[in-house]
C-alpha cells in the first residue's frame, strides 16, 4: 500500500505518514505498531530507533499536525491583521472541513482516545488549542473588539463545532454557518 513517494522518505517519516493516514482513517488505539511497522515497510527496530514507543509515535503526529496548522495561520497573518486576520483564520478552518477524507479535528479525535486531562496526548491537544485560541485573541484585539479573549474563546468553539458539524452534517453547511457566525459577532464587537 506504500506508494513510490512514500518509499523515498526516511524511514522515520514513513512511519509518520503511515501513523498520520492510520490514525485519522482508523483511530490511535485501534492501530497497533505491527500495522504501522507493516504498512511504513521499516522493522520494529527501525520504529523503536526513532519512537520511544506508540505513545512517542502519536505525540509525534500530534506535533506534526500542530506544525502544519501553525504554518498555515502564519501564513494568514503575514497577509492580514485584525479583522481580516480573523476572517482568514476561520477559512484555514473552513478548507480544512472541506478536505477530501475529512473526518472531524485530529485533535479533538486524539482527545476523545485519551480521557485523563494528565496524560501527555492530551496536555498536547491542550498546548495546541491554547496557542490557536491565543492567536485568534490578538487577532481579535488588533481589530478593536471591547472583549478579544471571549471572542477568542467563541471563535474556538465555533471552530469545534464546524469541525464535528463538518464531519457529521456535511462540510458545506458546517463552513457557511462557520462563516455566518464569525462575521456576526466581528460585527457585534
Amino acid at each position: 500500500m506504500t506508494s513510490g513517494a512514500t518509499e523515498r522518505l526516511h524511514p522515520r517519516e514513513r512511519l509518520l505518514t503511515t501513523a498520520e493516514r492510520l490514525f485519522y482513517e482508523r483511530g490511535i488505539h485501534t492501530v497497533g505498531v505491527e500495522q504501522l511497522v507493516a504498512e511504513a515497510e521499516v522493522t520494529r527496530a527501525t520504529f523503536y530507533r526513532h519512537f520511544a514507543g506508540k505513545e512517542g509515535l502519536v505525540l509525534a503526529y500530534l506535533r506534526e499536525r500542530d506544525a502544519r496548522v501553525k504554518r498555515a495561520v502564519a501564513a494568514v497573518r503575514s497577509a492580514h491583521r485584525g479583522r481580516d486576520a480573523v476572517l482568514g483564520i476561520m477559512d484555514v478552518v473552513g478548507r480544512t472541513v472541506t478536505r477530501p477524507g475529512f473526518r472531524g479535528c485530529g485533535f479533538i479525535n486524539a482527545a476523545a482516545e485519551y480521557p485523563d486531562p494528565d496524560h501527555p496526548v492530551r496536555s498536547c491537544v491542550a498546548e495546541h488549542r491554547e496557542w490557536f485560541r491565543g492567536v485568534l485573541r490578538e487577532a481579535a484585539r488588533e481589530a478593536g473588539h471591547r472583549e478579544p479573549d471571549r471572542l477568542a474563546r467563541t471563535l474556538v468553539l465555533l471552530r469545534d463545532g464546524a469541525m464535528v458539524s463538518g464531519h457529521l452534517d456535511g462540510p458545506r453547511d458546517a463552513v457557511a454557518a462557520l462563516r455566518q457566525a464569525v462575521l456576526e459577532l466581528l460585527d457585534a464587537g
